[in-house]
């Protein structure tokens, strides 16, 4: 049976599978929605999406494929009812071809009883077998019937970019060509900066396309990029992926901001080490181990990838019985391989390899540690740089963290703002103030107002507590919180809301029901000063203006200030025509 046939016999009994593959909160670690594709019959030529539309290219079939295609997506999309939204590919230049149905998407849809805005329309001029581009009108058909629009293959072309200048897509999806090799390639961070920076601007989701290692998800994770997707985080599937599956792949959780401490990690250990392979014999093993007397142990690789370890005091035991040397020395390393070893990941906080080393069983704990890349073997690290790390990390921590509620102090906040300007990150910064704390603490004594001031810390690490949050002390009644995530506002309002309950706790019954303090003003007369309140000064800083703290510092301070007006307050976001 020739293809064209094989094409007809697919068509006609509708033998072709919808799969789903994973759009993922690269900051929560949660599914937002999926893409849809297409497999067809499993084992024949026409399995993949490439031979099967270049045979309906040939046969002029190709649009009759392509709303089978979308069709049978819906249909499935309708039947699993997953969580989020569904992308779905559009062949832009197949609008304007005579003939084409108008309208048959939203009349499945209604059929299907599926929301229109559940529906992200993705074009590109990309589509391997779009030969017209991109068009404005394309993209208005879609809009005007109220679907979300994606921009596909960002930077594969030269429309993509001249389309979102025009028009409002909802999302871009950054072409997998700049997301490979991210982490190793400075020209492709400057790009996807940049990207990140017109999407703030324009309030327009960017998602990053083939992600498959972890340094790229991490790299991508820093330079804020909103959502991803690739292998990494999900294979295609005729089932979508739960909502929670991608939460492993999500920024490590922390104690509500990024201390020093986190921020180290394996990486700082890493030297080179020797290793040999399943297919060497001991007496290989045995000769490295002569050559690098500072070494424990010698790691064994299989493809690569660490599968165990040959110990110094075992092998050396082995060579003292009588002609131990001559009887092992040429027999494969598996021989006497140890499966008992610790590798770690090159992005591992050095206090979770810490933990995983005091775990060991003593009989185990190595004086080397292994270190690996998405599984593959690096190179080693010694138990004592890691020792001289950890304390030189938690000298530094205690040295600037504040000391009436251990947050951090003003140089790790300066140190963050800075880490975060120089990645083109995207973040917002609220600068939170007590109103009425002098009046309270001049009453109460500096002992109640401590107490106030902890309460407050708790209760921002409570509110703020994501791994992509930042919560520092800066003095006084004064704290800072870098917000990396959309839902900087909610958490606002909480800790506002929480702290105008709790408050209440920390004063004497007369003066709750009085409403606050009285105070004798310089005129003699008394002056009732209100309980305890709480503002929020937030601003939104342009990387590319400004240069370093002091510049977003100085804005904060301006937020602060008109949210503690009653015309503003008590939460207001400094516009960022004013940054």
């Amino acid at each position: 049976m020739n293809q064209l046939s094989v094409l007809d016999t697919i068509i006609r009994n509708e033998n072709l599978t919808p799969y789903f593959q994973p759009i993922v909160d690269l900051q929560s670690g949660e599914v937002i929605g999926h893409e849809a594709l297409i497999r067809g019959p499993q084992g024949t030529a026409m399995q993949m999406p490439g031979p099967l539309f270049e045979t309906a290219l040939a046969e002029g079939r190709l649009a009759e494929l392509e709303l089978l295609c979308r069709r049978l997506a819906l249909e499935r999309f309708a039947q699993l009812r997953p969580a989020g939204k569904l992308f779905l590919n559009i062949n832009a230049s197949l609008l304007g071809l005579p003939g084409h149905p108008q309208g048959l998407t939203l009349e499945w849809l209604e059929a299907l009883q599926i929301p229109q805005a559940s529906i992200v329309i993705e074009l590109s001029e990309q589509h391997p077998f779009d030969h017209c581009g991109l068009t404005q009108t394309a993209v208005r058909h879609y809009q005007d019937m109220g679907f979300g629009i994606a921009i596909d293959d960002l930077g594969s072309g030269y429309s993509g970019l001249r389309l979102w200048s025009e028009l409002e897509p909802a999302y871009v999806k950054i072409d997998k060509h700049f997301v490979r090799g991210i982490d190793q390639d400075s020209v492709k961070r400057e790009f996807v900066k940049s990207i990140i920076n017109i999407g703030n601007s324009t309030r327009c989701r960017i998602i990053a396309e083939g992600i498959e290692t972890r340094g790229e998800l991490h790299t991508l994770q820093l330079l804020g990029v909103g959502y991803g997707q690739g292998f990494l985080l999900g294979k295609p599937q005729s089932l979508p992926v739960p909502v929670a599956a991608c939460r492993l792949v999500a920024m490590p959780q922390g104690r509500g901001y990024r201390d020093t401490e986190r921020s180290e990690t394996a990486a700082m250990l890493l030297k080179p080490a020797p290793a040999v392979t399943l297919a060497d014999n001991i007496g290989a093993a045995s000769s490295l181990l002569c050559q690098h007397p500072d070494l424990t142990l010698i790691p064994v690789l299989d493809d690569g990838r660490p599968v165990g370890v040959l110990r110094r005091h075992e092998l050396w035991e082995l060579y003292s019985s009588q002609y131990g040397r001559a009887l092992y020395e040429q027999r494969s390393v598996s021989h006497i391989l140890q499966r008992d070893f610790l590798a770690v990941e090159l992005d591992m906080p050095l206090e979770q390899v810490s933990h995983l080393l005091t775990e060991q069983e003593s009989t185990l704990i190595q004086q080397d540690i292994l270190i690996t890349q998405d599984g593959s073997y690096l190179g080693m690290g010694n138990v004592r740089d890691l020792l001289r790390n950890i304390t030189e990390l938690k000298i530094r921590t205690a040295r600037y963290a504040n000391p009436l509620t251990l947050l951090p102090g003003n140089v790790p906040v300066n140190e963050e703002l800075d880490r975060l300007l120089a990645g083109a990150c995207d973040f917002h910064v609220a600068y939170f103030d007590l109103n009425q704390f002098k009046v309270y603490n001049d009453r109460y004594g500096y002992a109640r107002g401590d107490r106030v001031i902890r309460h407050l810390g708790d209760l921002l690490t409570r509110h703020a507590s994501a791994p992509d949050t930042f919560v520092g002390h800066i003095g006084g009644d004064d704290f800072v919180v870098i917000f990396r995530h959309g839902l900087w506002r909610s958490a606002c309002e909480r800790i506002l809301e929480d702290f105008g309950h709790s408050v209440r706790e920390f004063y004497d019954s007369q003066h709750l029901k009085d409403g606050g303090l009285w105070v004798e003003g310089r005129d003699g007369t008394q002056v009732l000063h209100e309980l305890l309140g709480l503002a929020v000064g937030v601003v939104h800083p342009d990387p590319y203006r400004c240069p370093g703290f002091q510049e977003v510092a100085e804005l904060a301070a301006q937020a602060r200030k008109a949210a503690k007006t009653a015309l503003h307050g008590p939460l207001y976001l400094l516009p960022r025509r004013a940054l």
